[in-house]
């Protein structure tokens, strides 16, 4: 499994290289000013390190205890990614809507729109980053000598 440090590492990387994708074909796709689309961008990178970091290491704790490994093939990276986004929607939808003064409709709309950049963005990160930053096999376990 990965170290703290790794999935910090992981978390962040992944929210700041988000961010500065997001924003500006945001604010395009949205006709919002910077700053509205800046806003939406930093908390919800905030909220989705929080996430990242937590649902990670929740998956692969579940992936350990069923496989004895944490190595990802195409069909479970492609739930890995459905259900982190999908468990952000959950929390996302209503702040984005409470803050740009929309209708859930009107932000459900919206958050879409990210959660389809994200699914994309998510699956090609982690892909990357699994194959730039491997997880180290794990040791061999003792054995004792009578």
């Amino acid at each position: 499994m990965r170290s703290v440090a790794d999935r910090i590492r992981h978390s962040l990387l992944f929210e700041i290289f988000g961010v500065l994708l997001v924003i500006p074909y945001g604010y395009l796709l949205f006709d919002l000013g910077p700053k509205e689309m800046g806003v939406i961008g930093v908390v919800s990178a905030l909220i989705a390190t929080l996430w990242n970091y937590a649902f990670n290491l929740g998956f692969d704790k579940v992936m350990l205890r069923r496989r004895g490994h944490t190595r990802k093939t195409i069909r479970l990276r492609v739930l890995h990614a459905l259900l982190f986004e999908g468990g952000l929607v959950v929390v996302l939808l209503p702040l984005m809507a409470f803050y740009l003064g929309i209708s859930l409709m009107q932000a459900l709309v919206m958050d879409i729109a990210f959660v389809v950049f994200y699914l994309v963005y998510a699956f090609i990160y982690n892909w990357l980053y699994d194959t730039v930053f491997p997880i180290a096999p794990p040791l061999a376990p003792a054995v004792e000598l009578d």
